[in-house]
């Protein structure tokens, strides 16, 4: 009988709090199940910083193999790059960190280092392989492209089509305040918009969309960070997403939203226009509040316009990646490394 393979899945501290829902931590969550019920043996270890990081790749055997998120990676890359000659290493890339205007040299000399060092990086969307290999931080021959899967939805029944939504941590490369600018421009007031999403990571920005959202009426609601059936009820309860932001690297709510059938209005940034390759979507100019504001004038007037996005969201359902077709690229990744 062949012994089930082994893996050691360093991640970021908090993975399965509640209170810190990410893209990068459900994508973590879904491999580490999904493996697991592939068989695999999964020893999730977290670190909250630097040396945690360090104390868990020092520990893990010779010749193991180990995961490691690329924000952990990125907090202690001579950890990594010294763990890598005795390791089966790989890391799991969520995002660019030089694609972020606020970026130090720092911060993208440590994920370099850390990507540069690992047996191979899987990353979570085309455009993250491309960026990577444009900047030379990753080498494309060893750079594997696992895509968020879908969660299985039923569609949602059809919402008036002033019921937006955006989801996302409350932060400047989300983009809300772009999308405030926007909703501040709108000519009809027959809409509201829920933003989900913590305000916890960024608490000055947060406190600055607080203020946008209190000048437009009470039309906004700041919905906090939601998971589950609660944010599933925002889902039924949604016309249009709205995804503004500035970097984006693959986009899961927008994977999520079209499971359901839901149009997407995004910025054309990053990984955003593979996502919606498949048609149900409307893409402007990020960071552009006025380009913004003309597409949501367009979708709340425009009738035809609305129908046709909604037809072709919910025929784009049925050609989602699954998280089994995530968690299968993945597997096989690692079992080459």
């Amino acid at each position: 009988m062949t012994d089930a393979p082994s893996l050691r899945f360093v991640v970021p501290a908090g993975v399965d709090d509640p209170r810190r829902v990410s893209g990068g931590n459900v994508y973590d969550r879904h491999i580490r199940d999904g493996l697991r019920h592939r068989g695999w043996d999964v020893d999730v270890c977290e670190a909250a910083d630097a040396g945690g990081a360090a104390s868990v790749l020092r520990d893990a055997p010779d010749g193991s193999r180990v995961l490691v998120d690329g924000l952990v990676a990125g907090w202690a890359p001579a950890a990594v790059e010294e763990a890598a000659g005795r390791l089966r290493l790989t890391v799991l890339a969520h995002m660019v960190t030089a694609a972020f205007a606020d970026a130090t040299d720092a911060a993208i000399d440590a994920e370099r280092r850390a990507f540069a060092s690992a047996h191979d990086v899987i990353v979570t969307s085309d455009w993250t392989a491309d960026e990577l290999a444009r900047r030379g931080l990753a080498n494309p021959d060893r750079t594997v492209v696992a895509v968020p899967g879908a969660r299985p939805a039923e569609p949602s029944p059809p919402a008036a089509e002033g019921e937006l939504l955006c989801i996302g941590v409350i932060a400047p490369h989300k983009g809300q305040d772009t999308l405030l600018a926007a909703l501040a421009r709108v000519a009809a007031d027959d809409w509201t918009c829920t933003i989900v999403g913590s305000t916890e990571v960024f608490p000055e920005f947060a406190a600055r969309i607080a203020r946008q959202a209190a000048a437009l009426a009470g039309r906004v609601r700041l919905a906090g960070v939601l998971d589950g059936p609660a944010l599933a009820d925002e889902y039924r309860h949604c016309a249009l997403l709205i995804a503004p932001s500035r970097v984006e690297s693959s986009g899961m709510a927008i994977a999520d939203a079209r499971a359901r059938g839901i149009p997407v209005l995004a910025a054309e940034t990053g990984g955003i226009p593979d996502a919606l390759a498949g048609g149900g979507g409307l893409l402007v100019r990020a960071g552009d509040p006025a380009a913004l504001a003309e597409a949501l004038d367009a979708w709340l007037s425009d009738a035809s316009l609305r129908a046709r996005l909604r037809r072709e969201a919910l025929a784009a359902r049925a050609t989602l990646p699954t998280w089994r077709d995530t968690v299968s690229r993945v597997a096989a990744a690692l079992e080459a490394a």
